[in-house]
């Protein structure tokens, strides 16, 4: 007959009662942003091939189904200048500082034309893209950022047509092309700021949208496009006060564009360092505050949209 051999007994109080290791688990703390934050840049990063696609994105919309296509980024430019010609040029006898005017003017709208269009389409791309910013969450700044990035391809476009003009002239540019990659970037910094700070208040307020085209034409006058820097008294008095209104006029960051392009291209005069160096701290200024009012705005883009 079998025996029954007696089951090794479990002491289940002891396994239940034994405490657990602690185990360490990965806490992630969700913060607001400060009320006035910068750009984070970290964050731009990590969202890189969204910019791309957003640029790349902009430029098909542009030329994808246009019958022109590319002649679009010359025809503005070239129309504005055959304009300015024949009114400012022949009419008015505007002076042109010893160069041609037709390429006197093409240089200016070269520049004026990418910071125009850059700051109409940086104003335009939250409103634009409403419906992206309600269904998903991407870092917004990107949107006018690449919209300043974008138009690079019909601004250099429009610098061949340039170069071309110049050669049918006979002018010669000289050293001070090596200062056109601090004039463009400048040109650019100067836009995105104005585009961060429009395209914030645009989707609060769309009479900002409407009010474009009118604002970008006056501000073309606030410019040297038509006329040249020199027609601006040096001194100005004011009771026992004396002024430079080209100093003051230079706090305008596009003045300082206009007139170095025109010097490094057509050697009009010598490079406008003392307006360059204004016009950067004022396109400073514009872009740090931009940046600081779009964060602070960025919470309610999706609302409002």
């Amino acid at each position: 007959m079998p025996t029954a051999t007696a089951e090794p007994q479990v002491d289940q109080t002891k396994a239940v009662g034994t405490p657990l290791a602690p185990v360490d688990v990965p806490v992630t703390i969700v913060e607001p942003d400060s009320a006035w934050s910068f750009i984070d840049f970290h964050e731009l990063y990590q969202f890189r091939d969204l910019f791309r696609f957003l640029v790349w994105r902009n430029i098909k919309v542009l030329y994808a189904q246009s019958t022109l296509g590319i002649a679009w980024a010359v025809i503005q430019p070239l129309f504005s200048m055959l304009v300015f010609t024949i009114i400012f040029g022949k009419l008015a006898k505007i002076d042109s500082d010893g160069v041609p005017y037709a390429v006197f003017s093409f240089a200016a709208l070269v520049p004026w034309t990418y910071f125009s269009n850059s700051v109409t389409e940086g104003t335009n791309s939250l409103v634009s893209n409403s419906n992206m910013i309600s269904k998903v969450y991407f870092p917004r700044m990107i949107l006018p950022l690449s919209a300043v990035l974008s138009k690079l391809v019909d601004f250099s476009i429009s610098m061949l047509v340039l170069l071309a003009l110049m050669a049918w002239y006979g002018t010669t540019p000289n050293w001070g092309v090596l200062a056109l990659p601090l004039l463009i970037a400048l040109m650019m910094v100067t836009a995105a700021g104005l585009g961060m700070w429009l395209t914030a208040l645009a989707i609060q307020y769309r009479d900002i949208k409407y009010a474009m085209s009118f604002v970008v034409q006056l501000l073309m006058y606030a410019a040297p496009v038509v006329y040249s820097v020199s027609i601006i008294p040096t001194t100005y008095t004011i009771g026992s006060v004396t002024l430079n209104p080209r100093l003051i006029y230079a706090l305008n960051p596009m003045v300082g564009v206009i007139e170095g392009f025109r010097s490094a291209l057509l050697g009009t005069r010598p490079m406008p360092w003392d307006f360059l160096a204004l016009g950067s701290l004022t396109a400073t200024l514009v872009v740090v505050s931009g940046a600081m009012y779009f964060r602070r705005k960025e919470q309610i883009f999706a609302d409002v949209a």
